[in-house]
């Protein structure tokens, strides 16, 4: 353990995520066997200004590796995106004896880490979103139970769309990255996927393939749709107009980020946690864990939020070819 590591704080920032939880116990559980205090901190950013913070042990973390969400809230905080805001952060983690930080979070997060790192507090970071696009992992806390979820929920669509033979479009979340619509275009077998990534807005051409289906014999049309782009409701109105054929829009939205982590988010989860303290106690900072090629490893926040992450080409080709 590094010399003056004594007391480590956990938060989780921006949107939840199922898997969260298992990260704050493996964290919490590997500081003290290392010989470290751990301080909770609830509701992000916001609930470190407000002082919200409590004493853990391992106790505190019991019987929640099976609950999505965190145990330990989690809201946005514009005031911590000031350096006034920056400051005082960093003061009341002093003020408590905090001298280590673990977040978990998305890119946002990490900059808030950063700054906590550069007032002197050794921070750690661990990706905790269900839209995968940090880029410096090719693992999110959260994505799988998250991609699982709306994978089963179209299916079940699916099956109703096929009894009417309709036309269903499913938005699936993603802002700005289309990975859950990618995977689940290609798991749920869609005729079209739309991702904020490639799509032209071009909507005759979703049209043009379906009256091309129909004439196919093909009794229904399953559309996935990325949050980035939206609309989904409207876009359904336009295509039955120029189709004839019903359609309806399904928006999934907030049912992604709940229910209990799958095996692989658990997993994962708990090493990135045991990993993050296991590196704060020895001294590191300004750091984010990442899975890459197979292996836990961590890189530096800034070299982090350089990297640049895009849908595969290849698999987005695919999806297109397995459409046909």
């Amino acid at each position: 353990m590094a010399k003056g590591i004594k007391t480590i704080g956990i938060l989780t920032s921006g949107g939840d995520a199922p898997g969260m939880n298992a990260a704050i116990r493996a964290v919490v559980r590997k500081a003290i066997s290392n010989g470290v205090k751990v301080k909770g901190i609830k509701k992000g950013y916001q609930g470190l200004l407000n002082e919200e913070i409590v004493d853990m042990d391992a106790r505190s973390v019991s019987d929640t590796i099976q609950k999505g969400g965190t145990i330990l809230g989690t809201a946005r905080c514009m005031e911590f995106k000031t350096a006034a805001g920056q400051q005082k952060g960093a003061d009341i983690c002093k003020k408590h004896g905090i001298d280590g930080m673990v977040v978990i979070g998305g890119d946002g997060s990490y900059r808030g880490a950063q700054a906590l790192s550069r007032q002197g507090i050794n921070t750690i970071g661990i990706p905790g979103t269900i839209d995968l696009d940090i880029s410096c992992t090719d693992y999110t806390i959260g994505f799988d139970t998250a991609v699982n979820t709306a994978m089963q929920a179209i299916d079940k669509v699916r099956d109703t769309s096929s009894s009417h033979e309709r036309c269903s479009i499913i938005e699936v979340m993603g802002r700005n990255a289309g990975f859950i619509a990618l995977w689940c275009g290609v798991a749920n077998g869609a005729e079209d996927i739309l991702l904020p990534e490639k799509y032209d807005f071009n909507e005759q051409t979703i049209i043009n393939n379906i009256i091309r289906n129909r004439k196919k014999g093909k009794t229904h049309h399953l559309i996935i749709n990325a949050e980035g782009i939206g609309h989904s409701t409207s876009m359904a109105k336009r295509i039955e107009a120029a189709t004839g054929i019903e359609t309806r829009a399904t928006i999934l939205g907030y049912m992604q980020r709940g229910g209990s982590p799958t095996c692989k988010d658990r997993y994962y989860a708990s090493i990135m946690g045991a990993y993050a303290a296991d590196i704060l106690c020895a001294g590191s900072t300004n750091r984010v864990i990442a899975y890459r090629h197979g292996e836990f490893v961590d890189y530096d926040i800034e070299e982090a939020l350089a990297m640049q992450k895009s849908i595969s080409e290849y698999e987005y080709e695919v999806s297109r070819m397995l459409a046909i």
